[in-house]
């Protein structure tokens, strides 16, 4: 190709310099193009591991969040089989009352407190106006920060105390609850035990 080039070359110099100089500038042009073209295209290669890369990515940040919520979602239930049993167990117990099943729905799992600095500051400014008058402005900050202690080559925060989650509602179903007396005392102790308003236990006889 190469050979074919250059003696098309020689024929055309042998003729007029104003042919030659168009030819020169022709291919200048041409092997500009080429070069650019050659630079500026990415690979097929390039193009397709660029965007499984994302995608594996995303994958793992959704797979990761799935996995958070799938572990929440299994201590509620299990806070909620242990307050059910125990519920069962104990409202058993109760004169007039038998074949007891609860219901018990959380908020949330238990909620764990620590210990925290309170770090106040307060800065006081005067100005003064154009007119003579003077202003004083107060600027008051508070910022809380979580205690931390090293445990080998770790740092943990000092638990504090685990409150009890928040109850949503109660319902129990059982037998003797007919009569009124039966039905309070029922209600009552699970209030008293659960920490919940009487209005979110719910009371019925069972058939």
């Amino acid at each position: 190709m190469i050979k074919k080039i250059q003696e098309f070359l020689k024929e055309k110099i042998n003729g007029s310099k104003k042919t030659t100089y168009i030819l020169i500038i022709g291919l200048a042009a041409l092997l500009i193009i080429l070069v650019g073209n050659i630079f500026s295209t990415p690979s097929q290669n390039e193009l397709g591991q660029e965007v499984p890369r994302m995608k594996l990515e995303t994958d793992a940040e959704s797979a990761e969040v799935s996995s958070h919520e799938s572990k929440t979602t299994s201590n509620i239930q299990e806070l909620e089989i242990n307050y059910k049993k125990q519920l069962e167990d104990m409202l058993e117990k109760i004169n007039g009352v038998s074949e007891v099943e609860v219901m018990v729905n959380l908020d949330s799992t238990d909620v764990k407190v620590y210990e925290k600095n309170l770090i106040k500051g307060q800065q006081h400014t005067e100005e003064n106006d154009k007119n003579g008058g003077t202003r004083q402005i107060e600027d008051n900050t508070e910022e809380s920060q979580t205690v931390l202690i090293r445990q080998g080559d770790q740092e943990t925060p000092i638990l504090v105390q685990t409150k009890k989650p928040k109850v949503r509602g109660v319902f129990v179903v059982a037998k003797g609850v007919e009569k009124a007396t039966v039905k309070q005392w029922v209600v009552e102790a699970v209030s008293r035990v659960l920490d919940v308003p009487t209005h979110r236990v719910s009371v019925m006889p069972k058939n």
